[in-house]
């Protein structure tokens, strides 16, 4: 087990990981500013962008025509904090571990605490997290490395284009997982089932074919070892607005840390299509 997932464990109590309000909770005081994955692995995990409702437009479209990568789990009203559709208590200024500031583009400040920072000029997008189907995952019996070592997933900037849309364009990011070869096939079957929290891998194998050069070098999260018998396995991933946000360079914008997620009241069943 992970010194990561021990330390969970000591924060929250064994059964408190699971138990989403009680996380947010702990969240939301501060105690806890790290990963959550392998936290309440039944319910629904988002990535989040905060934008001005000047950009808003732009970056909706941009998920719209980005389905994989932004599949959108909800949209708030402009200046609106809480996020009703996720959870009742949900405030999107206190239940995120860590946030990500930029201004003009660059990445200024990693806060716990957006509160000061809130304007009624902005909206917030919760996007779908890949976080939400590993435990359907390791419930078919396809264990994941990064959750047994307590590490957050590896994440990559590829060569994909994604479809722009206004201002906001950039290269896919994905997150991989290494598998058996028999176990890719299952693990195909399985991911399929959610297509707003990504669905499907989008490659399988060679990582130099998508234009990354070293496995162990993530621009995001962790690194893990792929072992001989192992392929690397890609989803895309819910960073990839950051990608974007780096390319738009808007005046101001909020984003989740990477691998620090909105664990909202949503079970990751629900979103199953099939």
């Amino acid at each position: 087990m992970g010194s990561a997932l021990d330390l969970a464990q000591a924060v929250f109590g064994r059964e408190g990981t699971q138990n989403a309000a009680h996380v947010r909770g702990l969240i939301r005081q501060g105690v806890w500013t790290h990963h959550t994955s392998g936290l309440a692995d039944e319910h629904v995990q988002g990535n989040v962008v905060i934008l001005p409702e000047a950009q808003a437009n732009d970056f909706l479209r941009y998920c719209q025509r980005n389905p994989k990568p932004c599949p959108l789990l909800a949209v708030s009203e402009p200046g609106h904090a809480l996020l009703p559709t996720l959870g009742r208590d949900i405030n999107i200024c206190t239940d995120v571990p860590r946030y990500r500031v930029w201004r003009d583009g660059e990445l200024v400040e990693e806060p716990c605490d957006i509160t000061a920072l809130w304007r009624n000029d902005l909206v917030t997008f919760v996007i779908g997290c890949s976080f939400s189907f590993e435990q359907a995952l390791m419930d078919a019996g396809l264990p994941l490395r990064h959750v047994q070592q307590g590490r957050n997933v590896a994440m990559y900037r590829t060569n994909i284009a994604t479809q722009p849309a206004g201002v906001f364009h950039g290269p896919m990011v994905v997150s991989m997982r290494p598998m058996k070869a028999a176990a890719v096939i299952r693990a195909v079957q399985v991911t399929s089932r959610f297509p707003d929290v990504h669905g499907a891998p989008v490659h399988i194998g060679d990582p130099s074919l998508i234009g990354i050069a070293d496995l162990q070098q993530p621009d995001y999260g962790d690194a893990v070892e792929v072992m001989p018998d192992e392929l690397p396995v890609f989803w895309a991933c819910g960073v990839t607005p950051q990608a974007a946000i780096r390319q738009a360079r808007p005046a101001f914008c909020i984003t989740h840390a990477p691998g620090a997620m909105l664990i909202t009241d949503l079970l990751n069943t629900q979103l199953a299509s099939f």
